[in-house]
């Protein structure tokens, strides 16, 4: 038998004050350690907001022709992949170099449709190689909640998102994958105060609601300060204006893989300047490439930089 580990990667701001502790009680109980890992270039919240700043930067030198929002979404779910997936295989491939690795999750198929398909055990591709094993084993994927609820009872465990707040699940505190319901009761917890008002300031300045068309400010706005609720009205408005230009952008000047693949006509390249600009506006981005002639000369230098080269018209 070899050493057996607890593990868990620390979100930062966006996490349950009572995560970590709660890991905490757990390895006491069972007597194992408990190793913290956290994603070195910032929390989730950083992710975030360093990937909207980003976006902002590839919007105005016209690396992209619509407006790339900052969250994560429930096909894009990079919150999980960076900031929880990639540092604790990390962290266990450092740990135990060369060794086999058996990760252990409490995954449930009654979860969800993705969850319902997963095996009961099958290889970690996160962590196997050529020189190492590495199985991921869901030992309670069978098991209903209300068995859930019993084991932890009679552990004597407990977290304070279900406890105290009545949360039906734990991960960020307002997740992407949350229900209005536990988005409402995180809201309700004074300790997620300044983390929902970041988050919804975010919203606020991109113009992205967090969960697609639900936007977090409708979860608890009486948190929200009159300039704050003035910021996420200007946005919703702009939001749709947004939406509303960019779906003029012909079919084929959207992104696809290779992009761009051709220079666009005179008369797209008029389009294209103009919704830029009023996108830019809008969203108070100083932008580049606002002409016809200027956007037909960035895509002739983003093709040209290209390894393949595009013949160019």
């Amino acid at each position: 038998m070899g050493p057996r580990i607890l593990i868990h990667a620390d979100l930062g701001r966006v996490e349950w004050r009572d995560s970590l502790p709660s890991c905490q009680r757990l390895a006491e109980l069972i007597g194992w350690e408990l190793v913290i890992v956290r994603r070195q270039a910032g929390d989730l919240m950083h992710r975030w907001e360093t990937r909207w700043e980003r976006n902002v930067a590839r919007y105005a030198t016209l690396e992209c022709v619509q407006v790339i929002l900052p969250w994560s979404t429930p096909s894009m779910r990079f919150c999980t992949s960076e900031a929880k997936t990639k540092v604790i295989a990390s962290a266990l491939a450092k740990r135990f170099p060369g060794q086999p690795i058996l990760n252990v999750t409490g995954i449930r198929r009654e979860e969800s449709a993705t969850r319902r398909a997963k095996p009961v055990c099958a290889i970690d591709s996160n962590l196997a190689t050529g020189r190492r094993e590495a199985l991921v084993w869901n030992p309670i994927i069978e098991w209903p909640i209300e068995q859930v609820w019993r084991t932890i009872a009679a552990a004597g465990l407990t977290h304070e998102a279900y406890a105290v707040y009545g949360s039906t699940r734990v991960s960020c505190v307002f997740c992407i994958m949350s229900s209005i319901g536990d988005l409402r009761a995180a809201a309700s917890c004074p300790d997620n105060h300044d983390i929902y008002r970041a988050m919804v300031d975010l919203e606020a300045r991109s113009t992205f609601a967090f969960q697609g068309n639900r936007w977090l400010a409708d979860t608890a706005p009486h948190l929200l300060d009159a300039d704050m609720r003035r910021a996420v009205t200007r946005a919703r408005l702009a939001a749709h204006e947004r939406m509303r230009l960019e779906a003029l952008l012909p079919r084929h000047l959207l992104y696809v893989k290779g992009w761009p693949t051709t220079v666009p006509s005179d008369e797209d390249a008029e389009l294209l300047a103009s919704i830029r600009r009023r996108v830019s506006a809008l969203l108070g981005i100083d932008a580049d490439y606002l002409t016809g002639p200027a956007v037909r000369e960035r895509y002739r230098d983003l093709i040209a930089a290209k390894p393949e080269r595009i013949a160019v018209p």
